[in-house]
């Protein structure tokens, strides 16, 4: 059964954090942010900028480019970060209020950065198993730079966050921009790598936690974790990518676009370099940072606006969470057989 993409939505807030400015902030120098990091300048939330609020505003964006009624959609999957406007709540039915779709149902999924590809994955079993499924919304927002502390050298990795909605519709039966298949691979060995060490139920936010900057984001073994994770995030990104192609029925060498995440240029760079692609088979988001899993949509509507995805061609949505979680996901673009 056929499952294709019938339009995408995208919202970057008009705030933007230029490079020299992180620079200045984390008291290095611009080159090594500009150059190695690869951040020019990113997205930043303004007043409005909120989480659910993004991907409602995406997710508008998306029912307009594909022409249907709200009504039509029978799934809401809400696919932005759990750092939200409130801290307990089900964005997904938010969001489904209100783009008006009042006869879908809704819920929250969360894989971190890796939300959109491991939602794709649910979204097109559940529509392949459900006959009711037939219109998919995939919707959400992130801003988990809210929890950087440029003055911390050990989140230096992360200095990329950004802000910014997206959104994807799903249609069963459509022979077109074809969702074909997915692969994910999630290592528990780095499950508290990455953390706000403050505000869950180990750790309850108090005064002194929030003084000793203990709500932010921070790495517990720096030195451990960079040891153990570089090599092997490599070889997952690959990984991921070379199964998700051979899976759906191609190798890698019929990829003709790969929407990667934004990571440090090198590592962006050899990725490409092993799968045998060349720079402009992908875009690299130094002028957008990493906006978690959003930067698959983000990269993906960009190249579509630039002309670099046509009619036949193979694109990988390639993405990487802490937790760890790698994944990928296939798709054939324009009319299908």
């Amino acid at each position: 059964m056929q499952i294709g993409i019938l339009s995408t939505g995208i919202y970057l807030p008009k705030e933007c954090l230029t490079g020299k400015e992180i620079a200045e902030l984390a008291g290095i120098p611009i080159p090594v942010v500009e150059e190695k990091m690869g951040i020019k300048k990113k997205h930043v939330p303004g007043p409005f900028d909120h989480t659910c609020e993004m991907g409602i505003i995406a997710a508008k964006q998306a029912i307009a480019k594909a022409g249907i009624d709200p009504l039509e959609i029978d799934l809401v999957i809400y696919i932005g970060e759990e750092h939200k406007e409130y801290p307990l709540w089900t964005a997904g039915i938010k969001l489904q209020e209100e783009v008006g779709a009042l006869n879908a149902w809704a819920f929250d999924v969360a894989l971190r950065c890796g939300t959109t590809i491991m939602a794709l994955k649910v979204a097109k079993s559940m529509m392949i198993a459900d006959p009711a499924i037939r219109t998919c919304l995939l919707a959400g927002g992130y801003r988990n730079g809210d929890f950087i502390d440029y003055e911390n050298p050990r989140t230096r990795f992360m200095f990329n966050l950004g802000a910014g909605g997206g959104a994807i519709l799903l249609k069963k039966g459509q022979n077109e921009n074809l969702l074909l298949e997915t692969k994910l691979i999630t290592d528990g060995s780095f499950s508290e790598d990455v953390v706000v060490i403050s505000g869950g139920t180990k750790h309850p936010i108090t005064k002194e936690a929030i003084d000793q900057r203990l709500n932010k984001l921070d790495v517990l073994d720096p030195e451990g974790m960079k040891q153990r994770l570089e090599q092997k995030s490599m070889d997952n990104f690959l990984k991921v990518i070379r199964e998700s192609v051979r899976k759906s029925g191609y190798t890698e060498a019929d990829i003709s676009y790969l929407a990667i995440l934004h990571m440090k240029k090198s590592a962006h760079e050899y990725v490409l370099k092993e799968l045998g692609l060349s720079e402009e088979q992908s875009i690299y988001l130094e002028d957008y940072g990493h906006i978690g899993q959003i930067d698959q949509i983000l990269s993906l509507e960009l190249a579509l606006k630039e002309g670099e995805i046509k009619d036949g061609d193979v694109i990988v949505l390639v993405s990487a969470g802490i937790g760890y979680a790698w994944g990928a996901t296939t798709i054939r673009w324009g009319k299908g057989d």
